[in-house]
């Protein structure tokens, strides 16, 4: 639809009520084809922290400059998951694509993140505090967008190295949370 001087541009396009969806720089797949798949789950691990953010009562905090930077990474992430191999030339380092950089960010946050605190020595039963348990949540949810990347990734992306990272950012971010660890009940 084009918008006119008095109205503005449908949300809705129709295009995909035949079951197909459009990628970056053409091309159009069935929504359970597993590109769509695994970009629906970056998508969910996206919407999952920001509802960590939101709970957030400090905005502006480090943990919240780093949420909405992950949040930010996602978009390229996507971007890079939603674009056919035969495109992936077109796609630019850092802004549709993922890069050894945004990786090594990610290990910063966790080195940075992890020295605050004495890490636990057994597992964690989450819910010690309601946003490291969402960000346990998003962790798992990450932990499904990783495995469901590996179908769509090609040789020599960084996405699964980032989505693996991210998750142990995010459960370093938890714990860092907590302050305290708790441990598992033992059966």
């Amino acid at each position: 639809m084009v918008p006119t001087a008095n109205r503005r541009p449908a949300i809705y396009t129709r295009t995909g009520d035949d079951g197909s969806t459009g990628l970056l720089f053409g091309g159009r797949v069935r929504k359970d084809d597993p590109a769509p798949s695994a970009v629906g789950d970056v998508d969910e691990a996206q919407a999952v922290i920001g509802v960590a953010r939101a709970a957030l009562s400090d905005e502006g905090s480090s943990l919240d400059t780093i949420l909405v930077e992950v949040a930010r990474d996602l978009y390229v992430l996507m971007a890079e998951l939603a674009t056919l191999p035969d495109n992936h030339a077109k796609l630019a380092p850092g802004t549709t694509a993922v890069t050894a950089e945004m990786v090594i960010a990610l290990e910063r946050h966790i080195d940075t993140t992890a020295a605050k605190f004495e890490p636990p020595s057994e597992f964690v039963v989450p819910g010690g505090e309601l946003v490291a348990a969402q960000l346990d949540l998003a962790r798992t949810v990450v932990r499904r967008a990783e495995r469901r990347s590996l179908a769509v990734a090609i040789d020599g992306s960084h996405v699964v190295p980032y989505l693996n990272r991210l998750s142990d950012l995010l459960w370093t971010l938890a714990r860092c949370r907590e302050g305290t660890s708790l441990p598992a009940r033992r059966t």
